[in-house]
């Protein structure tokens, strides 16, 4: 059975009510600390979670794409998050290397001349990634 949470305008005291979907539409609502009936329904905040494709998709979004060319932060935050989201727990630890520098503001041109094996293109064992 359904919980409905009331709150009393009166004495400010919140209640629960344990109410069938067919008895929701007849209750008269009153309080059980004041017994008044300038009671309203309260509705607590909702969180329910997004789908692998919903959550991809606002990463993509082209608003938050925007700033990450002149903000090496946002586009740390933005790679930490896309490593979340998808469960990518595989990545080399160079990745976490990268992703924590550009944190730190460091800029991915810096971060490439610091670590010129990450753009190695001699066909190696190294992690191929476009900075920028």
């Amino acid at each position: 059975m359904p919980t409905y949470e009331f709150r009393c305008a009166d004495c400010r005291k919140r209640y629960e009510v344990f109410l069938s979907f067919a008895d929701y539409d007849g209750y008269k609502p009153l309080c059980p600390h004041c017994a008044s009936t300038n009671v309203a329904r309260y509705i607590r905040k909702v969180r329910f979670s997004l789908g692998d494709r919903s959550r991809l998709a606002s990463l993509a979004d082209p608003e938050n794409l925007n700033a990450l060319e002149s903000d090496p932060q946002a586009l740390g935050k933005m790679m930490r998050e896309m490593k979340t989201q998808l469960g990518a727990n595989d990545l080399p630890g160079e990745f976490d290397e990268v992703v924590n520098r550009l944190e730190r503001g460091q800029s991915p041109d810096e971060i490439e001349h610091d670590l010129p094996e990450l753009s190695d293109d001699s066909g190696g064992d190294t992690m191929d990634v476009d900075l920028g």
